[in-house]
């Protein structure tokens, strides 16, 4: 008789975009960290593993729907915007720990209006507006948006109180020219649209400037098979996001320790073996954009055989990945 699963054998569940952009980038990010996507059921499955690690799922859904599952603990790790984790979660800082961000799907969340309003560039000017046309008019500013919890959290920290929410079920943007609304608050990457349609972004006006962020969920239960999961995924993204901000620096060079313990100083270098032996090559691990200042001081001090190198992972004892997510759970 086959024994039911004990809860800790459980595992870790990793939630990620279903389709579009989103999943793109996901999809590469993980795999430049040796993390591929395998889907169950072929291209249109909604479940699926990452190849080599045991105990996770990967859980394909939308982008509101990881957001929910995070909240709720049913899925562990995500990759979502953090407009829509503050938009979603009023207890955010509570519910989950933003792990990283991922470096795409950048986008802020702004308060526009029409350009027009040529004295009205922040916020205190738009509170003067609505202030008049309820004296003037007896009616409140109109909003037109889709993120009405980040709207009513960011009027109340500049104390503009005369307004009212029209929620938009359709292209933001457009609700002043339609006469739903006099101004909006909308999601942007370029602000094109937006003036397409008349409208201009407040100088003080950006609400949040978001991207995509691998999340972790406090409610979700980590017990050891999922914390195994979550230790060789983070471990492998770390590695390579180390390897992508350093280069490896080796050299024919003889320098005293002071010497050595100076020039990593002044450049932001470690020495990731130490210091080299008599006459064994010096290693060094440097910041990208401190390679060819610190290859012309190697030059300086008489140097030979200098090369420069891009490691593809670095492991490293401690992962502030790992750290952040410990101190939650």
């Amino acid at each position: 008789m086959t024994q039911a699963p004990q809860a800790n054998d459980a595992p870790l569940v990793l939630a990620v975009p279903s389709k579009g952009r989103l999943q793109e980038n996901a999809t590469a990010f993980f795999g430049r960290a040796g993390l591929k996507f395998v889907k169950a059921s072929g291209e249109r499955g909604y479940r699926g593993t990452i190849a080599g690690v045991e105990g996770a799922e990967v859980a394909f859904l939308s982008a509101s729907e990881i957001v929910a599952q995070l909240a709720s603990g049913a899925a562990h790790l995500g990759i979502t915007g953090e407009d829509l984790v503050r938009e979603q979660l009023s207890d955010a800082d509570a519910a989950v720990e933003m792990l990283t961000p991922l470096g795409f799907g950048h986008a802020n969340v702004v308060v526009a209006v029409p350009q027009a309003w040529i004295d009205v560039r922040s916020m205190a000017d738009l509170d003067d507006v609505a202030s008049t046309m309820r004296a003037r008019h007896g009616r409140k500013l109109r909003v037109a948006t889709k993120y009405v919890n980040l709207t009513r959290r960011f009027f109340a920290e500049h104390g503009l109180a005369d307004y009212r929410i029209v929620e938009s079920l359709g292209a933001t943007e457009g609700a002043p020219a339609a006469g739903t609304a006099e101004i909006v608050v909308d999601i942007t990457t370029t602000g094109a649209t937006l003036a397409a349609n008349a409208l201009k972004v407040l100088d003080d006006g950006v609400m949040l400037a978001s991207e995509a962020n691998l999340v972790a969920s406090t409610r979700a239960p980590w017990d050891d098979r999922a914390r195994a999961a979550a230790r060789t995924i983070l471990s492998r993204i770390a590695a390579e996001e180390e390897a992508r901000t350093v280069r490896e620096i080796r050299a024919r060079l003889d320098l005293d320790a002071s010497a050595l313990a100076a020039l990593t100083e002044r450049f932001g270098a470690r020495l990731p073996f130490g210091a080299p032996a008599a006459g064994a090559p010096l290693t060094l691990h440097c910041p990208d954009k401190a390679v060819f200042a610190l290859v012309e001081e190697l030059d300086r001090k008489g140097a030979d055989d200098i090369t420069v190198t891009a490691p593809t992972y670095v492991f490293r004892r401690a992962n502030r990945l790992l750290e952040r997510l410990d101190a939650r759970i």
